[in-house]
């Protein structure tokens, strides 16, 4: 990856300045899944954080990008 992951919600924001690439995506969630683990999330809590409803995605997209995490989650070394 050309980006390193984010280990801060700040970095995670930060992200937004980057263009919008399959890349930029993969290394935001697996930001994500690092920060919710620091945070002592659990991957059930973390995907309902995901598939709770907002103005951005409809339900079928939210339950695809809750399978991405759930994926991130097992491919991710606790470190």
């Amino acid at each position: 990856m050309n980006y390193p992951i984010p280990v801060s919600p700040q970095e995670i924001v930060a992200l937004r300045q980057k263009p919008v690439d399959e890349e930029l995506v993969a290394t935001a969630i697996a930001g994500v899944v690092q920060i919710s683990r620091q945070q002592g999330l659990s991957l059930d809590e973390l995907t309902a954080q995901v598939l709770v409803e907002d103005g951005l995605l409809d339900l079928a997209q939210r339950r695809w990008l809750s399978d991405l995490v759930a994926v991130a989650w097992d491919s991710l070394s606790l470190d």
